[in-house]
């Protein structure tokens, strides 16, 4: 299946604005459907079009963007490796999985130039240092990062094209949805967290209406990422280190312990492991920031992190990997509106992974309490301007947040308005929102 995905909107942008001029740069993890949107783009916007998988490419094609001394040579090979013939402007050639072949994407910078064709690059892992060593990066690229399908997305392909966009006229207006539509829309929501944002799951949704087979196709991307992290980290830490994901975030503490993890092993150490994972897209780091103001990337602490699953699908699948669906107490916890509080991790990483679709890097934040012994902890930080956007996730408990009301106290000069994400309707009162989880997207 083709879906509706959001960022067609930016492609087009990009081919009405730089007009051949740079290279199109689509990253993004694996199996977010990455290749069937762009081919779907080249498709319609183009006369013809190219499509070198290096995934799959011989060695003749790889070695040919070894020597780009005769360029007109390298597309009359091409044109007959792939019975495709391409027009002068009106072209587009695809290198899907591009981190495949660096030569191939270091020869971007002169075909480029060269200005016959148009390029889009797909890749996996692809700003990973390892990936790029010995090769000149092109400046003429224009980069798109690509996430999981989200919930809008979701809705869509399910053949709903009016509810998120009521959902977001109500968020502008402020006003509650009312008991009986909330009730529906937190129904449809923990659908979409229970099959995720990965096209092959929703698609297996689409055709099955069955969670058990979605789950089998959820549980083949998670064996994949196990191995494309087994490829990148051969010390096997950073496969164990996404493994326990789950299990780190219903510890509910205020850091990713990775002691626990990998016996013995410091924060210190696994911090270039972290930053890499981090770059793949599988996974969202929320790290730290010490000084919670605008430009907190400047005051982020590498060793202190949480790390969350980027697709929340996979993280409900993830957390009972090594048993049967059957076992999955998710599933029935979520679609019975019983998750207990030990599962609340759960709407956690939904807003991680909706805030991170959103163009947000994600920063949290904690303090010491009066008793000097424990802390209060922000969920994330969100920069809006000269000012922070608080934002604190509640399962449960919703009446009491003494983190996030002490944190907007602290730095009262920093914060406009606070957010409590949480499961019931839309409500304001003062300078807080009580924001349902479903309207998260608008943040």
């Amino acid at each position: 299946m083709v879906f509706r995905r959001k960022i067609y909107g930016d492609m087009i942008k990009w081919k009405n604005e730089q007009k051949g001029e740079t290279a199109l740069l689509v990253e993004g993890a694996r199996r977010i459907g990455k290749s069937t949107i762009v081919e779907e783009f080249a498709k319609r916007e183009y006369d013809s079009y190219m499509l070198i998988d290096f995934s799959v490419a011989s060695p003749e094609v790889i070695r040919r963007f070894d020597d780009l001394s005769d360029i007109d040579d390298l597309f009359t090979y091409l044109q007959f490796r792939y019975k495709v013939t391409l027009k002068a402007g009106r072209s587009v050639v695809i290198f899907d999985e591009v981190q495949m072949a660096p030569k191939a994407r270091q020869a971007i910078k002169h075909l480029v130039k060269d200005g016959r064709y148009q390029y889009i690059e797909t890749g996996s892992l692809i700003s990973i240092r390892r990936n790029v060593l010995d090769i000149v990066i092109p400046s003429e690229e224009t980069r798109l990062e690509m996430f999981p399908m989200d919930y809008e997305e979701f809705r869509w392909a399910l053949g709903d094209e009016a509810t998120v966009e009521l959902l977001r006229q109500s968020y502008a207006k402020m006003k509650p949805m009312g008991d009986d539509i909330h009730t529906q829309m937190m129904r449809s929501f923990r659908l979409y967290m229970l099959v995720g944002g990965m096209p092959q799951a929703v698609a297996k949704y689409i055709e099955t209406r069955s969670l058990a087979e979605v789950d089998r196709v959820k549980r083949n991307i998670i064996a994949l990422y196990g191995e494309d992290f087994r490829k990148l980290d051969t010390s096997g830490r950073s496969g164990a280190m996404f493994h326990a994901i789950p299990g780190q975030l219903s510890r509910n503490v205020s850091r990713y312990q990775v002691g626990n993890v990998i016996k013995g092993e410091k924060p210190g150490r696994v911090v270039e492991a972290v930053s890499e994972m981090n770059e793949s897209f599988a996974v969202n780091v929320a790290y730290h920031c010490d000084d919670p103001n605008v430009g907190m990337a400047l005051t982020r602490d590498m060793e202190r992190y949480k790390m969350y699953v980027a697709d929340t699908g996979l993280c409900v699948t993830l957390a009972f990997c090594d048993k049967k669906f059957t076992d999955n107490v998710i599933y029935d916890k979520l679609l019975g509106d019983k998750l207990s509080v030990n599962l609340g991790y759960i709407y956690e990483n939904v807003v991680a992974q909706m805030l991170r679709s959103n163009g947000h890097r994600l920063f949290y934040h904690t303090f010491l309490r009066e008793d000097g012994k424990n802390y209060y902890e922000v969920d994330f930080l969100l920069s809006d301007g000269a000012k922070l956007k608080p934002v604190e996730v509640k399962s449960s408990g919703y009446k009491s947040h003494v983190s996030i009301d002490r944190f907007a106290e602290k730095f009262s000069n920093r914060v406009e308005r606070r957010y409590i994400v949480y499961t019931k309707d839309l409500k304001k009162d003062g300078n807080t929102l009580y924001l349902p989880v479903y309207m998260a997207m608008f943040l």
